[in-house]
């Protein structure tokens, strides 16, 4: 990932150096099992946990030469332990390594997500719940449809984030896999009980059925599990960005004392924010299908999928956290305006109520679904710029018979979008 968009905490996970570290974990691990077996001398145990290190620029060293980054790491380690380093990566392919390496890694990426995720929801909570009866405009094609509220908006994108959130519980828990089985795995050269007992050590689950490496199913189902949040994020991110445009204004990015909107334009405040985020969770929907092209590999194996994962892990970890984090400063710092959302709803004179005017010549008047829908439609199709519904209705031959004043009062407050609203809330939210 480029630097722009890296984070402290995921760089730290993603280096080449990390990634080697990774892998001396799991040949340590090897070594402990191997040597309880008696399958290597308890000295050579003893020389692999005291005396392996990881020399970059050595392994650059012997890749160079080797033109392979496994046996250039096992050579250098090696060479680290001494006489004694024959017995290190004994029994085990490159495959075995990386992909249980990767587990590791993985691992700890997810713990990372897993955190700022909680966080998100935290933040999201605070807002819905403190403007659980903000009333807004609710939009369908773009368009104003029917009253809900801001906290009710909101409580929908915390409802997706928790089923997000679940998604990548599960994708952590069936990747957290070892995989020691050997060059085609069999468990030919160690022996099946060996990646049972280092399985165990370092708290993942063996493979069932290997080929040479982890079945990419496995890995498919991460990118796809980043996928799904990167898809919610950028939903959020959309609705922020169409509630900041001009003519809606509803909700405004934090804006810094220097911070610039535009080169050439001093008024501007763009939702730069919404937008970065927007861009990123395009690439991390890409990298799913990238993981999924890797699943056909040839035979046992190939390394076709090698390559790319090399980027794609990574850099799509590293988004997502980006993006999170990105995502948990613009909420945090974010500016509702509660009276243009409310003035926003009187926009075209009280349109957003049509419904509940339907619902009530149809549910108390016993009124011909069509015909009340005409009634209506008329109505709505007649008002002019300078005109309130509410008093079209009182004043139309047709419709005001069929509502008293206090009717149409009653049906503009909002309040029985607010008591439904409230009563939805109320029922779901311990539930996220």
């Amino acid at each position: 990932m480029i630097e722009r968009y890296q984070t402290i905490e995921m760089k730290k996970i993603f280096t080449e150096s990390a990634r080697f570290d990774y892998m001396l974990i799991v040949e340590k691990a090897v070594s402990s099992v191997l040597a309880k077996y008696k399958m290597i001398p308890k000295a050579a145990y003893l020389d692999i946990q005291k005396k392996s290190k990881i020399d970059l620029q050595k392994i650059y060293a012997f890749e160079a030469e080797t033109k392979h980054d496994v046996i250039a790491f096992v050579n250098q380690v090696a060479e680290s332990i001494g006489t004694n380093g024959k017995y290190f990566h004994f029994g085990l392919t490159s495959s075995d390594v990386l992909d249980t390496a990767m587990s590791l890694q993985t691992r700890d990426a997810f713990e990372i997500l897993s955190a700022e995720i909680k966080k998100l929801k935290t933040v999201l909570k605070k807002i819905a719940k403190k403007h659980s009866e903000t009333i807004c405009a609710g939009r369908t094609h773009g368009i104003f449809a029917e009253i809900t509220t801001f906290g009710f908006k909101l409580m929908g994108f915390l409802s997706e984030l928790s089923r997000c959130e679940k998604r990548i519980f599960l994708a952590k828990k069936q990747f957290e896999i070892c995989k020691l089985s050997g060059a085609v795995g069999t468990s030919s050269a160690l022996g099946h009980q060996i990646e049972i007992d280092v399985a165990k050590k370092i708290k993942l689950n063996p493979e069932p059925f290997a080929t040479q490496v982890i079945p990419r199913d496995r890995h498919a189902e991460v990118f796809m599990s980043l996928a799904f949040l990167a898809s919610h994020l950028e939903r959020l991110a959309i609705e922020l960005r169409h509630l900041q445009r001009t003519e809606v204004s509803e909700v405004i990015e934090g804006f810094s004392l220097k911070q610039k909107g535009s080169s050439a334009m001093p008024h501007k405040k763009n939702p730069i924010s919404a937008e970065n985020i927007t861009g990123l969770c395009r690439l991390i929907k890409g990298y799913a299908w990238t993981a999924m092209e890797n699943i056909p590999l040839w035979h046992e194996r190939d390394i076709s999928h090698s390559s790319n994962e090399r980027i794609i892990f990574g850099d799509a970890f590293t988004a997502t956290h980006y993006c999170l984090k990105r995502m948990n400063l613009l909420l945090e710092n974010i500016y509702i305006d509660t009276d243009q959302m409310l003035d926003n709803t009187y926009k075209n004179g009280g349109l957003l109520y049509s419904s509940h005017l339907l619902n009530h010549l149809i549910q108390n008047h016993k009124m011909d679904r069509n015909q009340a829908y005409q009634l209506i439609q008329t109505a709505t199709f007649k008002l002019k710029a300078d005109e309130k519904l509410e008093n079209v209705i009182l004043s139309s031959p047709q419709l005001k018979k069929y509502f008293s004043n206090q009717i149409v009062r009653d049906i503009f407050s909002g309040k029985k979008h607010l008591t439904a609203i409230k009563n939805r809330i109320k029922k779901y939210e311990k539930s996220i």
